[in-house]
């Protein structure tokens, strides 16, 4: 089997510099060996205007039957000739996948030390497969790579060119072009996407295999139309971590509904109600204030913010020398990254980087990590959950992290009528799976202090309307002492 990557150049941005990302040199023809087979990475053509890499595997069947005890290579484990006389040697499969991530790791994380602005470039690209299992036939294959931003040409490969009345085959020959993505993001989406479309794995797939899959599907797999199809396929159907790579990828989008997102819709509802004449204080640095103002009067010194998105909180905090370690958590990556260079971390001085802390997380499991802090901060992020999950969440922090304060932040439906730019019955942002009441904000948070052991106050945050409240409303936890629970 074999796949080739194409790209196209100019005097000034050579097609040679394919070279560079694959760190594969094209005047070489390179040979890799693995588990159950050998890749050979070579260059058909290689010049400024057009350069070409190939990426060839010799199968060898017989390691694939040994290795894998000859089950789920082409038959049933007692089908004996189908073990060793099967497509795997020929057609596009997990093999090839496993190959791509091998031989060309770094590539495919984006890394290129001896020219590090190239892996950011997005580049003419074309990748043609000769023969891929569709099982699912040409629209299938469409309904995957199109959504990502590449044109997909699917021609079905008919079962005997001779006897064209037998129709077409599984087979498809794949071709993708795109000039939007980069080298990264393509070898990403064909690591995942092609084993989808076998729909069978060499190997037995274990929990780590969740981990491969949000690694490789950062930034694309959580808004996938085709999600749900994606994580069964790639994850062998195993229901439990499909499970558990969905409700991930739930987490992840939450955060992909970043702050960025959040105040740019605050700033603009909020400028329909404005004096002309006198511009408002945006509602997030609002909420900002609000928080900053609650974790000082609560004396804490080490503070949690879950979901700190791209780091806007934590970047406030950073500027009080009160709070002397702070740790953002999220379960984005991307998220974190951005907090990262927001917050320039990596040219921050040492005793100012020694405050902080970026870690992935998710909120929806217990984390040790988070155990031991003064206060936690969850603003604006319990509305992206769907509330079957918000018990997950409250033992989390509550029941297993206990800090001694928690402030949470969400925003007051009752307020939305004063929008008017905001349509009857809808929710703040699209990825807001509710929206509470003062009421039902409260009877929820009043549930949560009682079952572990806090006292709950509230706070407005943003002018705070006599009919319908303020646009967002906050509840500060206080752990109670033994004497406060005893007598509660």
């Amino acid at each position: 089997m074999f796949l080739t990557i194409t790209t196209t150049g100019t005097p000034e941005r050579p097609a040679t510099d394919l070279g560079f990302l694959l760190h594969k040199h094209p005047d070489k023809a390179q040979a890799f060996p693995t588990s159950y087979c050998t890749a050979h990475v070579l260059y058909p053509e290689a010049d400024a205007e057009r350069c070409t890499a190939a990426l060839l595997l010799e199968v060898d069947p017989v390691a694939l039957v040994r290795r894998g005890k000859g089950k789920g290579r082409g038959g049933a484990p007692d089908a004996a000739l189908a073990q060793y006389v099967n497509d795997r040697p020929y057609a596009a499969s997990s093999l090839l996948a496993v190959a791509l991530s091998g031989v060309f790791s770094s590539a495919m994380r984006g890394v290129c030390t001896a020219r590090p602005e190239l892996p950011e470039q997005s580049r003419p690209l074309r990748v043609e497969v000769p023969a891929l299992p569709a099982r699912g036939g040409p629209n299938l294959v469409r309904d995957l790579f199109e959504p990502l931003g590449w044109t997909v040409t699917a021609e079905p490969v008919a079962l005997d060119s001779e006897f064209p009345q037998w129709g077409d085959s599984r087979y498809v020959r794949l071709v993708l072009e795109s000039c939007g993505l980069t080298l990264a993001q393509a070898l990403r989406h064909l690591y995942v996407l092609l084993p989808v479309l076998d729909d069978a794995k060499h190997y037995w797939v274990s929990p780590d295999e969740v981990d491969k899959l949000l690694r490789a599907g950062e930034g694309w797999l959580p808004g996938h139309p085709e999600q749900n199809l994606i994580t069964s396929r790639y994850l062998a159907r195993r229901w439990s971590l499909t499970r558990q790579a969905r409700e991930r990828l739930e987490l992840v989008r939450l955060a992909e509904a970043d702050d960025s997102e959040v105040e740019e819709i605050d700033n603009a509802v909020e400028a329909e109600t404005a004096d002309e004449e006198e511009k408002p204080t945006p509602l997030a640095v609002l909420r900002r204030e609000a928080v900053l103002a609650a974790l000082r009067q609560s004396g804490a010194a080490r503070v949690l913010d879950l979901g700190c998105g791209q780091g806007q909180l934590v970047r406030e905090l950073l500027k009080d020398p009160t709070f002397t370690e702070i740790v953002g958590v999220d379960v984005s990556m991307r998220a974190l990254t951005i907090a990262s260079r927001r917050l320039k971390l990596d040219r921050m001085g040492e005793r100012q980087a020694a405050r902080v802390k970026l870690f992935q997380g998710s909120l929806a499991y217990t984390d040790n990590r988070l155990k031991g802090y003064d206060a936690a901060v969850l603003s604006e992020v319990v509305e992206h959950l769907d509330l079957p999950r918000l018990p997950a969440l409250e033992y989390a922090v509550f029941g297993s992290a206990r800090p001694r304060t928690v402030l949470v932040t969400t925003p007051n439906v009752e307020y939305n009528v004063r929008w008017e730019s905001l349509p009857a019955g809808h929710v703040r942002h699209g990825d807001h799976r509710f929206e509470w009441t003062r009421e039902e904000f409260r009877t929820w948070a009043r549930a949560v202090a009682e079952r572990h052991g806090y006292g709950v106050e509230f706070v407005p945050v943003g002018p705070d309307d006599p009919k319908v409240g303020p646009p967002t409303q906050m509840a500060v936890f206080a752990m109670r002492t033994e004497k406060e629970a005893k007598t509660a």
